[in-house]
């Protein structure tokens, strides 16, 4: 497959997870201020909390494969930058994945403050490819960090799709994830037990 293809299909998804994370935060918001979007919102994340975590894990997946094609197979070599964003990205499949296993839902405690740390790197990253005057020595090696291996839509490049990434794992585990049937059958304290009178 062409690497201009993998760089629209990557382009794509960047604006699709784009929206994904406005629509999430702009809910949010909303919900502040009107109790019936509060209302509506909270049913949504309570539908969609089963499969939080493996949304979060497909994205950080995604993302990995893509830096890894973008590196392997498209040869554009990885700055200094795009290594800690690799270091804070590449954790995440394996954690979330063996969270998903093992039905963890406490692994937002750790997954959550990565992703954050990758997505500030990828905020600033994705700067100094447009000011070259923000960068204090943090690429003073190899591949410079202002160099564009590609450009799609006029803004989404590299450190933008790892952003995007980060973005989603962190909306999708902010669901919060739930293991689906978790309470399923889980009876009400309260409510009393029928009992068998045969």
């Amino acid at each position: 497959m062409e690497v201009t293809t993998i760089i629209s299909f990557y382009g794509v998804m960047a604006l699709v997870g784009i929206v994904v994370i406005a629509w999430f935060a702009i809910m949010a918001l909303a919900s502040f201020f009107a109790d019936s979007v509060a209302e509506g919102f909270a049913g949504i994340r309570e539908r969609l909390a089963p499969f939080a975590l493996t949304a979060a894990w497909a994205a950080a997946l995604l993302a990995t494969a893509g830096s890894l094609y973008f590196s392997e197979v498209a040869n554009y070599t990885p700055c200094v930058l795009c290594w800690y964003q690799r270091i804070a990205m590449y954790p995440l499949v394996l954690i979330l994945g063996i969270a998903i296993v093992r039905r963890d839902i406490g692994i937002r405690i750790y997954a959550i403050p990565l992703a954050a740390i990758g997505a500030i790197i990828a905020i600033y990253h994705w700067l100094i490819e447009r000011i070259p005057e923000l960068d204090y020595g943090a690429c003073q090696a190899g591949v410079p960090c202002t160099q564009k291996w590609f450009e799609e839509f006029g803004f989404v490049t590299m450190p933008f799709l790892a952003l995007v990434a980060f973005g989603l794992v962190i909306t999708f585990l902010l669901i919060p994830p739930r293991a689906p049937a978790d309470d399923d059958f889980e009876l009400d304290e309260d409510e009393p037990v029928a009992e068998d009178e045969s």
